[in-house]
């Protein structure tokens, strides 16, 4: 099984810290945030994780190297000339993802406890193209609501309520079916709101 995680940010809410590595090489518990994310992945079953890398990427890519021979797992790199956006870069490593299995995509800040073998299982039995990990927030308004019906399939999105609709979000963790890359290009585009909107749309998203 494959992922794609996403850690060509620039890292600005983390400076100082980023200002000399990816946000994604900032140590969480001694150990890079990306670290911990590919423990997690190989836990799960993912043999072969791609690398979305934009900012500082030689610094990236010297680091990985120690880490893929630790942990055992392959990495491979896709490089942004140009900020790509959330979907962008999901479409530029389509090559190294289309294999006709599902894979994971991660944005590269996210730490938890990574039910991944749970959301898995969850992305096989309902057999559409996404499957969004949420997070229940005390605030919702702060941010963009994921509303879903009783099965779990998403139903719309609402971005920065002010009335309360609903207190789950975007966890920055997803399934996708290969069938999803037909969805985007690689060209700047917002996969929060422009292709999980169309996707809900259409019925096929949980």
């Amino acid at each position: 099984m494959k992922a794609l995680m996403l850690v060509g940010g620039f890292g600005t809410r983390l400076r100082p810290l980023s200002l000399s590595s990816p946000k994604s090489l900032v140590p969480f518990a001694n150990i890079p945030i990306v670290v911990h994310q590919l423990r997690a992945l190989k836990e799960a079953g993912v043999s072969e994780v791609v690398l979305a890398i934009a900012y500082q990427p030689k610094v990236m890519v010297d680091a990985m190297g120690r880490w893929e021979e630790e942990l055992g797992i392959k990495i491979l790199y896709s490089q942004e000339r140009e900020p790509l956006g959330t979907a962008g870069p999901i479409a530029l490593a389509a090559q190294h993802l289309n294999d006709g299995e599902p894979f994971f995509v991660l944005n590269s800040d996210v730490i938890c406890e990574f039910p991944l073998s749970e959301l898995l299982r969850f992305h096989r039995e309902h057999g559409k193209e996404g499957t969004i990990l949420v997070t229940k927030v005390e605030d919702p308004s702060k941010y963009g609501v994921v509303l879903s019906n009783e099965q779990g399939q998403i139903q719309r999105f609402v971005e920065k309520p002010q009335q309360y609709v609903g207190d789950r979000i975007n966890a920055g963790i997803y399934i996708f079916n290969p069938e999803m890359l037909q969805r985007i290009q690689p060209k700047p585009t917002s996969i929060e709101k422009e292709i999980f909107p169309a996707m809900a749309d259409a019925g096929q998203l949980f």
